[in-house]
């Protein structure tokens, strides 16, 4: 089971990831955040093995959630954005993937 942590300041877009998360048995989603700071808090807490990380997000983006636990205490990450010019960034941070918005399965 993959311990995973959804974080974007869309409520939405967090439903949007819960939901298709809830087809694939491999995925237990143990926490949503809403901006940066709870993003580091949960991560802190739930100790989730795959964050879906929001780029763009009010007072800290993704990057400085990364930031802020650190690359080498970092889960692994798969960005989720609607901006395609962030993907460079997103790789040299060691990102898993990168998701463009509006996905689907």
């Amino acid at each position: 089971m993959i311990r995973t942590l959804i974080v974007d300041d869309e409520p939405l877009a967090r439903r949007a990831l819960r939901q298709s998360l809830a087809g694939h048995d491999d995925f237990e989603v143990v926490g949503e955040a809403g901006h940066g700071a709870e993003a580091v808090a949960a991560i802190g807490t739930l100790r989730p093995d795959l964050v879906f990380l929001d780029v763009q997000m009010p007072e800290m983006d993704g990057f400085g959630v990364i930031e802020a636990i650190g690359v080498d205490a970092m889960p692994l990450v798969v960005f989720v954005t609607a901006f395609d010019a962030y993907a460079v960034r997103a790789f040299e941070a060691e990102a898993l993937d990168y998701l463009l918005k509006p996905f689907d399965d």
